[in-house]
């Protein structure tokens, strides 16, 4: 991209471009033909740092860390597509750098620093350098999902899975599952409503809409009318094949409960 000086006439190039020919697509659809009349979303499910971004500063523990992604996300949600033969739409591309869960103008969008993480390669980004991150991850994921919604012969349920950490600024959590809603709260509640005993499940927990994580519940599913709920699973739960396999049972139990009730109403 070129840069001009002051005075007129161009005086550098910048080249902006993300992703490279051998690094596939920003976003991805797992299971596209699932029968299911629900949606499935991993908005954090890589944490793959292009290599022009030269893993913008952050140290390789760092990179692998719930700073990049959301630990047991991607794996949680695989297993729940295979389970509820439902389609899954996924970023293939770290939160770092860009994070489509957030509008453009976000500052979370491209974060400088998560939690005590500092990331370099995120401060004084200029608007170009923003524009090709929107253009290369965030429009490839919202474009997808859209027209995975688009595809469905009767309207999905959009699910969102996460992951958050045990502990957040030195703060224990305690809470197990987190069941997270904006304006329409139906499904989450209902899902709560069918949780398991001994299990601590909550509302708007640890997150709520004032967080600001609530982005792809409004962009996609509010203004279609879709019932909707973002999932949150603590990652500690989730962090090897038996504790996915447990969330599976639980949350497939929950869900497939709650849409039955629904349906009776």
């Amino acid at each position: 991209m070129q840069r001009q000086n002051p005075n007129g006439g161009v005086t550098t190039t910048v080249d902006h471009k993300i992703l490279g020919p051998n690094d596939g697509p920003a976003a991805e659809v797992i299971n596209p033909q699932g029968n299911a009349a629900i949606c499935l979303v991993c908005e954090h499910a890589s944490a793959f740092i292009p290599a022009p971004l030269m893993d913008l500063g952050v140290s390789p523990e760092h990179r692998q860390s719930h700073a990049a992604w959301d630990i047991g996300g991607r794996d949680l949600a695989v297993a729940l597509s295979e389970r509820l033969d439902a389609p899954l739409v996924a970023s293939r591309v770290s939160r770092l750098v860009y994070d489509c869960n957030r509008p453009p103008s976000a500052p979370g969008a491209f974060p400088e620093r998560s939690e005590i993480v500092d990331v370099p390669g995120n401060v004084g980004l200029d608007a170009a350098a923003r524009a090709a991150r929107v253009a290369e991850v965030y429009d490839p994921f919202r474009t997808l999902l859209s027209s995975t919604l688009d595809g469905f012969t009767t309207p999905p349920v959009l699910v969102t899975i996460h992951s958050f950490t045990p502990i957040w600024f030195g703060q224990p959590r305690s809470v197990e599952l987190g069941l997270l809603h904006d304006a329409d709260d139906r499904l989450a509640r209902a899902m709560l409503a069918n949780r398991p005993d001994g299990l601590d499940a909550q509302l708007n927990a640890p997150y709520s809409v004032t967080d600001g994580v609530t982005h792809t519940l409004r962009e996609h599913a509010i203004p279609r009318g879709l019932q909707n709920v973002m999932i949150e699973v603590r990652n500690d739960l989730i962090s090897d094949a038996s504790g996915v396999a447990r969330f599976t049972d639980i949350l497939s139990t929950m869900l497939t409960k709650a849409l039955a009730t629904q349906e009776a109403l």
